[in-house]
């Protein structure tokens, strides 16, 4: 017996300072076949972040340039920064059986969902707005105006939850680790996703 299926997309939304990044980091850790979609972006990297990993880097006048060629699947401003998702990086390996992990804000995911209907949609939150403030001040890599759209941001985020097929809430990295994990394995083995073969024979699913 063999189980054909397509790749599934998995998009994790979430307001700055939920985890999201941490939990999609180490999601990928635990799953194997997991593949992580890199966004490009045309803000400054932040320490640590390395280009063509965590994000491609690049400037106004190239992504303009791939707008206008058609080569996202979604794009959106963000925080006053462009993102996008390349179209057929998602395709190729949709396509091949591999699983994608993407990490995108509200607007990208929207978009994404009209693009891609079979797409699985994630929105992580953090326990309280309180939590969500005192994680931000934390971080120490944002001024106090930054802190404040970000918070403002996540206010007009949060309430778009029930668009999403699942909610974790982030109130220990272990346990929505575990959430996380399960909604992937759950996912992999629904039968409208897969093909099944057996002894020879093809059984429509």
């Amino acid at each position: 017996m063999s189980v054909n299926r397509r790749g599934t997309l998995f998009v994790v939304s979430a307001p700055s300072g939920a985890g999201k990044t941490t939990l999609c980091r180490e999601l990928r850790k635990r799953v194997p076949g997991l593949a992580y979609s890199v966004s490009v972006t045309t803000r400054a990297p932040r320490p640590g972040e390395r280009n063509g990993v965590d994000f491609d880097f690049t400037d106004e006048t190239r992504f303009r340039q791939m707008v206008e060629a058609g080569e996202f699947a979604e794009h959106a401003m963000v925080h006053g920064h462009h993102y996008g998702t390349r179209a057929a990086t998602l395709e190729r390996a949709l396509a091949g059986g591999t699983d994608i992990l993407l990490d995108i804000d509200t607007q990208g995911a929207a978009r994404l969902k009209a693009h891609t209907p079979e797409a699985v949609l994630i929105f992580i939150v953090a326990p309280s707005m309180k939590e969500l403030e005192q994680r931000l001040r934390e971080r120490r890599s944002d001024g106090e105006t930054e802190i404040e759209r970000r918070l403002a941001r996540a206010r007009e985020e949060i309430p778009l939850w029930p668009r999403y097929d699942y909610l974790v809430v982030n109130r220990d990295v272990k346990e929505a680790l575990d959430l996380l994990e399960a909604i992937v394995l759950a996912e992999r083995a629904r039968t409208r996703r897969l093909s099944l073969h057996f002894n020879d024979l093809e059984v429509p699913n």
